[in-house]
């Protein structure tokens, strides 16, 4: 933000800032029961995905860079499956998180794209 580098203008970066808004919108739908687990998981690998590309983007090796998108990545899939609980749990309709499914996929395709 007050650096100005240039992983802010990365597709990558700005579709995770996007699935972190969007997972964060989704929190206060979750019953209190799950506050201290599935909303704290959320809010952890949904920021993680961010601070990962951040991160690796900082480094100039690149398998120390790679390192840090498949960390993303994992987070990625982390977060597809805290989605697939909320599912099976009904605490969310499968048809009210169409946005976070999207935003899931285009991330997982940016990063394994960063990937190769």
């Amino acid at each position: 933000m007050f650096l100005n580098l240039n992983h802010y203008h990365l597709d990558v970066y700005k579709s995770a800032r996007e699935l972190r808004n969007e997972c964060y919108k989704n929190l206060s739908k979750l019953p209190e029961v799950e506050r201290f687990n599935l909303t704290d998981q959320i809010r952890r690998a949904s920021t993680s995905v961010v601070l990962n590309i951040t991160e690796g983007c900082s480094r100039k090796s690149e398998v120390e860079r790679k390192r840090y998108f498949e960390m993303a990545r994992g987070s990625v899939i982390e977060l597809d499956s805290c989605f697939d609980i909320v599912i099976e749990c009904n605490y969310i309709e499968r048809e009210n998180l169409n946005k976070v499914g999207n935003l899931i996929k285009t991330t997982f395709i940016l990063l394994s794209g960063m990937l190769k």
